[in-house]
C-alpha cells in the first residue's frame, strides 16, 4: 500500500529512487502492506476537545465501496467488488468505532454477524474505554429482523435496534426477548437519523461507523449528519442495475467534503473525506 494523498516525501520519490528501495525478493516498486497499527493512524477518529463529555462530540464515519461505474454492490453484495486491502481498512474501521449503523436491509443481504473482538485492537480499545468490540445498531422501522441469528443470541456487545416509536409492539418485544436493546428515535414509523445519532451518543457511543446500506447512507447524508466518507474506488466495471453508495431522495444543495487521505494498493483506492 502506498499514500498518495496528502504528498510526503516518500508519494514524491521519483519512480527511479523507489525501484531501488524495493524489497529485493520482489518486483521494482513493490508495495509493502501496511500494519494494523499504520492503518488504525490513518483512520483515527479526530481528537476530541479536552474536557468533553461523552455523548456531546458524536462523529459519524462512513465506509462504503463502489465500482469505477458507481455500483456499490454486485448480485446484492459488496464482496464481489471488494479485495484484501479493502477488508483490511473495513476490519481496522470497525475495531476503531464504539458502534458501527447499519439499515435492516444490509443485515439481511450480508448475512451480518455480530463484531468480534481483535487481539491486535485490545489494548487501544480498552485505554480508550471502549467495549472489546463495537456494538452493532440495526435501523429498521418494521423490524422484521430474524431474531434467531448470532446478531442477536450471541454478541460480545448487545446488538441496539434503532426504530420509531410506532414499531410493532409485538417486534420489538420479540427484539428485547432476543436480547438486543431497543432505542426509540423516531415519532413515527421510521427512524429520524439526528435522533438515532444523539441516541447513540447518550449512551457513550460516539465514534460512529456505519457500513450502509446505500438506503440509510442516503438517510444520513439528507440529514446532514455524516461527518465522513471513506470511500474504496474498485477498479472493475461492472454494468447493470446495482445501487449507488447513497440512495434516495436528492438534497437540495449537494453537501460538500474535502479529501483528507488517498492510500492506493493493487489498482483499488482508498479515499477519506471529511465535511467541510
Amino acid at each position: 500500500m502506498r499514500r498518495l494523498f496528502p504528498v510526503t516525501d516518500e508519494t514524491a520519490a521519483p519512480a527511479s529512487d523507489q525501484a531501488r528501495e524495493a524489497p529485493a525478493a520482489g518486483p521494482a516498486g513493490a508495495e509493502r502492506e501496511w500494519s494494523l497499527d499504520e492503518l488504525a493512524a490513518a483512520y483515527a477518529y479526530p481528537e476530541r476537545t479536552p474536557g468533553a463529555v461523552a455523548g456531546d462530540l458524536p462523529w459519524l464515519r462512513a465506509n462504503m465501496v463502489s465500482t469505477l461505474d458507481g455500483a456499490a454492490q454486485h448480485d446484492g453484495r459488496s464482496q464481489p467488488i471488494s479485495n484484501a486491502a479493502d477488508m483490511r481498512i473495513f476490519g481496522t474501521l470497525r475495531a476503531l468505532a464504539d458502534v458501527v449503523l447499519v439499515g435492516a436491509e444490509t443485515v439481511r443481504q450480508e448475512g451480518y454477524r455480530p463484531a468480534r473482538a481483535r487481539a491486535e485492537f485490545a489494548a487501544s480499545r480498552a485505554a480508550a474505554g471502549q467495549a472489546p468490540a463495537p456494538a452493532v445498531a440495526v435501523v429498521s422501522a418494521g423490524l422484521d429482523l430474524d431474531f434467531s441469528l448470532p446478531l442477536f443470541t450471541a454478541p460480545l456487545v448487545p446488538t441496539l435496534i434503532l426504530t420509531g416509536a410506532a414499531a410493532p409492539r409485538d417486534r420489538i418485544a420479540a427484539a428485547e426477548k432476543a436480547g438486543a436493546r431497543v432505542l426509540i428515535a423516531g415519532d413515527g414509523a421510521g427512524v429520524e437519523p439526528a435522533r438515532a445519532v444523539r441516541a447513540l451518543a447518550e449512551l457513550g457511543h460516539t465514534r460512529l461507523l456505519t457500513e450502509g446500506g446505500p438506503r440509510l447512507l442516503g438517510q444520513l447524508v439528507a440529514a446532514g449528519v455524516l461527518d465522513e466518507l471513506c470511500l474504496t474506488v474498485s477498479p472493475m466495471l461492472t454494468a447493470g442495475a446495482a445501487q449507488r453508495i447513497a440512495g434516495g431522495p436528492s438534497v437540495a444543495v449537494p453537501s460538500r467534503f474535502a479529501l483528507v487521505s488517498l492510500l492506493e494498493e493493487d489498482g483499488f483506492l482508498f479515499s477519506r473525506y471529511q465535511r467541510v
